[in-house]
């Protein structure tokens, strides 16, 4: 249950970049496909975590031989989580100190959020939590290159929509995987018995 609440969680956030960045110099009609893409995504995440949830973990997970992923929100989450959120805060007043464009917010946000995912994929042991962190960052980081450069008006839709469309699309992904894993594997669907 640990690891959907954690999907659940990055797809709120995805939701969140997108919705409040899908906007100018994006053109407006853009802007709406865009949002509803999110909206249908996280919409798809919830629904295929509800199936998910239904069906029992495979066989190797179960026999505990397979790498079961080790979402724990424990005290180490917790200060990795208060790290972040001292970070961002902290980093928007020197920002507004220095009279940087409301834009370069977005980009720091996404580098911050991006960077908390490493001590997190040591944490759960799950190597594939550092493409998530690369690719945040990353987008992250072009914002503020691209506040260097003065071209500001294009850092939300960069280091906020197209980082909240790469989270909610991973995220999908992930879960597809799993949905695909646990049927090859053999598990039955919810309300089946299984084979003797």
């Amino acid at each position: 249950m640990g690891r959907f609440t954690g999907f659940l969680i990055g797809a709120g956030f995805g939701l969140a970049f997108v919705l409040a960045n899908a906007g100018p110099p994006v053109p407006p009609p853009v802007g709406v496909v865009l949002r509803v893409l999110a909206v249908a995504a996280l919409v798809a995440i919830v629904v295929l975590f509800g199936i998910l949830s239904r069906r029992p973990a495979p066989a190797a997970e179960a026999a505990g031989t397979g790498p079961a992923p080790l979402f724990r929100f424990g005290p180490f989450y917790g200060i990795v989580v208060l790290i972040e959120v001292a970070l961002i805060f902290g980093g928007i007043q020197v920002l507004r100190l220095l009279e940087a464009p409301w834009q370069v917010n977005v980009a720091w946000i996404a580098l911050v959020v991006g960077l908390h995912f490493l001590p997190l994929a040591w944490y759960w042991r799950m190597r594939e939590i550092l493409g998530a962190a690369l690719y945040i960052s990353a987008l992250g980081t072009a914002g503020l290159v691209m506040a260097g450069l003065g071209a500001v008006e294009w850092i939300p839709f960069v280091s906020g929509t197209v980082t909240g469309l790469g989270m909610l699309a991973g995220i999908l992904a992930g879960l597809v995987g799993m949905l695909r894993a646990s049927r090859a594997d053999g598990a039955p669907a919810a309300g089946t018995a299984p084979a003797p």
